[in-house]
């Protein structure tokens, strides 16, 4: 995020989001979402989304993450593979990250071990972790 980049990204806050898991929503299984997503809710499983995902102050997820860009306000307990991450001053993580940016408010926790890749070998190894991970449709029931 230079002042002097060449094109004029949105930032994820701004995205429009197309899958959303609210406060109060637990939701045990994997989940993968198209575009982007935001968790205030609580997620036991993996996660998988296409472009972005917001975790909210009161959002967490036990199990793995991929994705492109993450911002995390919440807590994450599991490993994390994403092109871009920036963990907020609320954000907590415990768990391998791999990635080619990060950005790490005062006050932000974060436990584990940290891999950073340049230009497109993360990408090409989150295309791979997303063509082998098959994910099963499950039935949720609600109510």
């Amino acid at each position: 995020m230079s002042i002097f980049s060449k094109k004029d990204k949105v930032s994820l806050d701004m995205q429009s989001i197309s899958t959303l898991i609210s406060e109060g929503c637990i939701f045990d299984g994997n989940l993968k979402a198209p575009a982007y997503a935001r968790i205030d809710g609580q997620i036991t499983g993996d996660v998988m989304v296409d472009e972005g995902l917001i975790i909210g102050e009161k959002g967490s997820i036990l199990g793995n993450v991929i994705t492109k860009e993450m911002v995390v306000y919440g807590t994450i307990n599991g490993n994390l593979q994403v092109n871009s991450l920036e963990i907020k001053a609320s954000g907590k993580i415990s768990g391998e990250i791999r990635t080619q940016t990060l950005e790490v408010e005062n006050g932000a926790v974060y436990n584990g071990s940290l891999s950073m890749t340049q230009n497109n070998k993360l990408a090409q190894n989150n295309q791979a972790a997303a063509a082998s991970t098959k994910i099963k449709p499950k039935l949720i029931e609600v109510g």
